[in-house]
């Protein structure tokens, strides 16, 4: 059953996402700033598509990339359905608290407001927090090194994107993004 669930975690994380983008754009307003910084951020979705492969391969017959586990537990897989709800619980209330000002990526031609209500009075990334409680819930329904070389991997990527998102909103938002950083962590 939990396994079931990783696959489910995929397809409404997906649906959120692109649902929230799709709404934007009918209000005239471009969500996807993906890559405007950086255009080796293009080299992503590829392995975001082949991560969301393994993870259906593992919950459905497909063929497996790896069938190597690093331990087998009945109760761990049900810990990564606890951790994989958070994330996908902590994903929504993040697009909620975001309102308008939602962007995938950083949005340099049209910036809002800061949003500091919400989720994002708990955490200054908290969507970021969230795919990661999704990552590591997911490894531990599936527990192979593919999973684990994705976790590490994805921890840097968030952690490079992050930086870049705090550089511009110091330059953009001032002492009132200063302000913010001394009331609430960048993680947790």
């Amino acid at each position: 059953m939990p396994h079931y669930f990783a696959a489910l975690t995929v397809i409404l994380l997906i649906g959120m996402v692109l649902t929230r983008v799709l709404l934007m754009n009918r209000q005239g307003r471009k969500a996807v700033k993906f890559g405007n910084i950086d255009k080796n951020d293009f080299l992503i979705p590829p392995f975001v598509l082949f991560y969301f492969y393994i993870i259906f391969a593992e919950s459905f017959p497909l063929p497996a990339v790896s069938s190597q586990e690093f331990f087998r537990s009945d109760f761990c897989p049900w810990i990564g359905v606890a951790f994989c709800a958070g994330g996908l619980g902590s994903i929504l209330w993040s697009l909620i608290s975001f309102g308008r000002s939602f962007r995938v990526g950083i949005d340099t031609d049209r910036p809002d407001r800061l949003i500091t209500s919400g989720i994002f009075a708990i955490s200054r990334n908290p969507i970021y927090v969230a795919f990661a409680a999704v990552l590591v819930g997911q490894f531990l329904i599936f527990p192979n090194w593919i999973l684990l070389v994705y976790m590490g991997t994805a921890t840097w990527l968030f952690h490079r994107q992050i930086l870049r998102e705090e550089e511009y909103l110091k330059k953009h938002y001032g002492a009132e993004y200063a302000n913010y950083c001394r009331r609430v962590r960048r993680y947790l």
